[in-house]
């Protein structure tokens, strides 16, 4: 038996059926929510200080990396009409294999024989080239010719006149000579007929000085004759020297016309000639467009024109072919306020669509279905939204890509940043701050732009 009176006191009390009584007891169920909600609410508070991976995140597709490993249209160089297929969609074709054979339109190209018959007008343009210039070696030598001719011609005509001129002072000379003796037979028979009248001299000797005068005179007018022949032969010669100057002159002027005129002849057809191969590489050029081929290896996998005798227009598209074997990337865009925190070489977490993952943003390690990636360029430019491109490949230290994705598939990924507490986070989010660079990529981005600088 209880001997102490505040025990039992108590026993009864607890006992008693009294209703303000059984309210101030604390029913057993109401404890058990009571500890669920101190162990929830320690949960989570302890959660705050666990570690978060600040990230990125962005959506984007997969798109081949190189330029010439993304899908390629065919076009048509020419204009034309379709006659036939040689592939289906869905066809492994390699570089050179004719897709579709096509026919002409055009009417000017519609002679089958057109590629001969140009070859043989430039053949004929060709052998009248060759005509035009023997034709002006021709005149060449003509020219030659006319030259040495005419300058023979003007020394034979100078020699001429400087024959006349010794023959016209030869005969002035004795011209004067024969003056000179006519003036003193003259005096003679004038001082021989003052005797005569005087009775000093017989008649005989009168008129034999008479006859001697008279034959005086009788020269020196042959003489004068002679002289004015021998100025005029000068004359003749000088006369004749002008004239052979102007006759070479005028045969080469024209000798020299003609062969202008053929050289001009000679430009025009060699350009006409020009014009002509032109005109045959492109038919020859153009017929080799008829069958359409294929630019690379890879799968037709969509046909824009199929109707056979379905008419085409130049430059217009027929088909796409997507290259086989390409190296694929992961093309995103990011908002501007996160893109100063991305660098090349910054890593990256893709998950492909269509591919099961379980995602923890902040815990990369914790993700499944998941794949690593690097950042490898970045556009210098933003969208028309304001966004900015960047191109992720695959990181070769982590686990590869799947092969079964295909270009055009959507992909979401983050870029991995630094490392935080969660509150720390949360408290970020609530205000809407950038994330934190992390020391290790600021460096490295560091490194970037000063290696970019010593490229440039």
């Amino acid at each position: 038996m209880d001997q102490n009176p505040y025990n039992n006191t108590l026993k009864e009390f607890k006992n008693s059926n009294l209703y303000t009584v059984q309210l101030i007891n604390t029913p057993k169920k109401f404890k058990t929510i009571r500890n669920w909600l101190i162990g929830i609410f320690s949960l989570v508070f302890l959660s705050l200080f666990l570690p978060w991976q600040q990230n990125i995140n962005g959506k984007g597709k997969v798109t081949p990396f190189a330029p010439e490993d993304r899908p390629q249209n065919v076009p048509s160089i020419i204009g034309g009409r379709i006659e036939k297929w040689k592939v289906v969609e869905g066809q492994f074709v390699k570089k050179g294999d004719t897709l579709v054979i096509i026919s002409e339109v055009k009417e000017k190209f519609f002679d089958p024989e057109l590629l001969s018959r140009t070859q043989t007008q430039i053949a004929n343009k060709e052998d009248g080239l060759e005509a035009k210039n023997r034709k002006i070696i021709a005149l060449e030598k003509q020219i030659d010719a006319l030259k040495s001719s005419v300058a023979i011609k003007l020394k034979m005509a100078k020699n001429k006149i400087l024959q006349a001129q010794f023959t016209v002072k030869a005969e002035k000379g004795n011209f004067d000579a024969a003056k000179t003796n006519e003036e003193l037979s003259r005096n003679q028979f004038e001082r021989l007929n003052e005797l005569y009248k005087k009775g000093l001299a017989s008649l005989t000797e009168i008129q034999n000085r008479t006859n001697k005068m008279q034959e005086a005179k009788s020269k020196a007018i042959e003489s004068e004759n002679k002289y004015d022949k021998a100025e005029n032969e000068l004359i003749n010669a000088r006369i004749d020297l002008n004239f052979i100057e102007a006759e070479y002159l005028d045969k080469i002027s024209k000798a020299e016309s003609i062969l202008e005129e053929t050289a001009g002849e000679l430009f025009e057809s060699q350009a006409e000639l020009i014009k002509l191969r032109i005109e045959y590489s492109n038919l020859l050029l153009r017929s080799g467009f008829y069958a359409i081929k294929a630019p690379q290896d890879g799968y037709l996998v969509q046909v824009l024109k199929a109707g056979i005798g379905e008419t085409i227009k130049e430059n217009e598209n027929l088909a796409t072919i997507v290259p086989a074997n390409t190296k694929t990337a992961v093309e995103m865009t990011v908002r501007a306020l996160d893109m100063p925190l991305l660098f090349k070489g910054c890593k990256v977490r893709i998950q492909f669509d269509g591919w099961p993952a379980l995602v923890f943003s902040g815990w990369p390690s914790e993700s499944v279905g998941t794949f690593g990636g690097l950042v490898q360029a970045i556009d210098r430019n933003a969208d028309e939204k304001g966004n900015f491109r960047i191109l992720v490949v695959q990181d070769p230290n982590d686990v590869p890509w799947p092969e079964l994705i295909r270009a055009g598939g959507g992909v979401y990924g983050w870029a991995m940043l630094n490392r935080v507490p969660v509150w720390y986070e949360l408290w970020r989010q609530f205000n809407a701050f950038p994330p934190d660079f992390m020391d290790e990529a600021n460096q490295m981005k560091k490194d970037e732009d000063i290696k970019t600088k010593k490229d440039k």
